[in-house]
């Protein structure tokens, strides 16, 4: 009689630690730091969650919040290579390189996640990605969709575009499932353009002043973590509130609420000399941006959904 072959081991089941989701946050600065906030009642055996910044005041706020912290270089392959594994749920808020029409950035990021992503087994990856609405340049303060085709006219915009359509054509390779957002202005109480009003420095006057648009912080953390999972491949969703105002209203009504005095209207020739070439471009574009899709499509409830929803909160008048 043949001995009994021996049978083999049970294969050891990973430590739950290992087996848990883990979201990754490129970039995580303020808005990143905002949505480690918002989920740290589920981070821990629930979630894990690996914070990537270079500064260390941040990397301390997110191990508070339960995160663990990685200061990468996202200009060095070899340290992107280190975030290349935690790469299956990913929410990018880093920003492109100041100069230049490209974004080697978004490049190096996904050569050096492509390995990883092709070894996972069942579900794509799931990426959102943070842009600007600068994307469309000038619109005259039309309001529209998310239809409208990009017209980036600065160099920052045009390096947006690049990066975006790097991350729709990994999405179209069926790797990932990447969601599209187009964030505005950001703000929030603590983010306010008070020393701007105390400097005096001046706005468009009437005849002269574009629509811009707005987006507070933790609704735009909270929008980035919906788009995880409800945004449909390769869309774009507009991150913006439903404030409806023109770039001197804002500055007013900021003004007004801190007790402090409105700032002075000069025509667009005389403000020209009088600022920063990257702040005149920003008074150089007017548009209106519909949330429809951010509401319907991802569910977000737009915790702040204007600028006098925020400025009328108790803390904004503190700051």
């Amino acid at each position: 009689m043949k001995p009994c072959p021996a049978s083999r081991a049970a294969p050891r089941a990973l430590p739950r630690r290992l087996r848990r989701p883990r979201l990754l946050v490129l970039g995580c600065g303020d808005v990143g730091l905002r949505l480690l906030r918002q989920l740290a009642p589920r981070l821990g055996p629930a979630l894990g969650a690996i914070a990537v910044t270079r500064r260390p005041e941040q990397q301390a706020a997110a191990r508070t919040l339960g995160a663990r912290a990685i200061a990468a270089d996202l200009d060095d392959r070899r340290s992107l290579r280190r975030l290349a594994a935690f790469t299956g749920w990913m929410i990018d808020l880093a920003p492109p390189p100041a100069s230049g029409r490209d974004d080697p950035r978004s490049a190096r990021l996904i050569a050096a996640s492509t390995p990883a992503l092709r070894r996972r087994s069942g579900m794509p990856a799931r990426w959102a990605y943070v842009s600007t609405t600068g994307v469309y340049g000038d619109c005259g303060g039309a309001l529209f969709d998310e239809t409208r085709p990009v017209a980036p006219a600065s160099a920052r915009a045009i390096r947006r575009v690049a990066a975006e359509k790097r991350m729709r054509a990994l999405g179209a390779s069926g790797l990932v499932r990447v969601a599209i957002l187009r964030a505005p202005g950001i703000y929030a109480q603590d983010r306010l353009p008070t020393e701007r009003l105390r400097r005096g420095t001046p706005a468009l006057a009437e005849a002269d002043d574009v629509y811009t648009n707005h987006v507070h912080a933790d609704d735009l953390a909270r929008a980035a973590w919906l788009a995880l999972f409800r945004g449909r491949p390769g869309r774009v969703y507009h991150a913006v509130d439903d404030t409806d105002l023109k770039m001197g209203a804002y500055f007013d009504k900021v003004a007004d609420a801190l007790g402090l005095a409105r700032p002075p209207r000069l025509p667009r020739e005389q403000i020209a000399r009088q600022v920063s070439p990257a702040m005149m471009s920003f008074m150089s574009e007017s548009r209106r941006l519909a949330n429809r899709r951010l509401k319907r499509e991802l569910r977000c409830r737009l915790r702040w959904p204007t600028v006098d929803a925020t400025l009328a909160a108790p803390e904004a008048t503190l700051l």
